[in-house]
């Protein structure tokens, strides 16, 4: 019985010197120094067009519960946008390469047929 209170005052002082140590009342400059949080260390670049380089090289830093939601937020918000650019430029090209492609007055002067030659505009 006293081996056993030996041991349970014994494991109290390690436990208290333990968190006293932890906590500041140890040596040293005092309590631990608040960590700074970790930011996006390479952005997406605000100068140019993102491009896949860029999205595979994204990493995001880890919070204390997962992603901070902020840096994901922005880079989804850009991500977005930047489609949405992409897609109403492409539309633009798509109807300008329509209406290039589709002559004005049908078959009309100056305008070749690139059709196979049928048996009568052989003879």
């Amino acid at each position: 019985m006293v081996m056993f209170l030996f041991l349970v005052v014994a494991l109290a002082v390690v436990v208290a010197a333990v968190t006293l140590a932890v906590v500041g009342g140890g040596e040293g400059d005092g309590p631990l120094p608040e960590a700074a949080p970790e930011r996006l260390q390479d952005p997406l670049p605000p100068d140019r067009p993102v491009n896949r380089a860029d999205i595979d090289s994204l990493r995001f830093p880890l919070a204390a519960r997962g992603y901070r939601m902020s840096d994901v937020d922005d880079a989804l918000s850009r991500l977005a946008a930047e489609l949405a650019e992409r897609d109403a430029r492409i539309a633009d090209l798509e109807s300008a390469l329509a209406g290039a492609q589709t002559p004005a007055g049908g078959h009309g002067a100056g305008h070749v047929s690139m059709d196979k030659p049928t048996r009568e505009d052989q003879q």
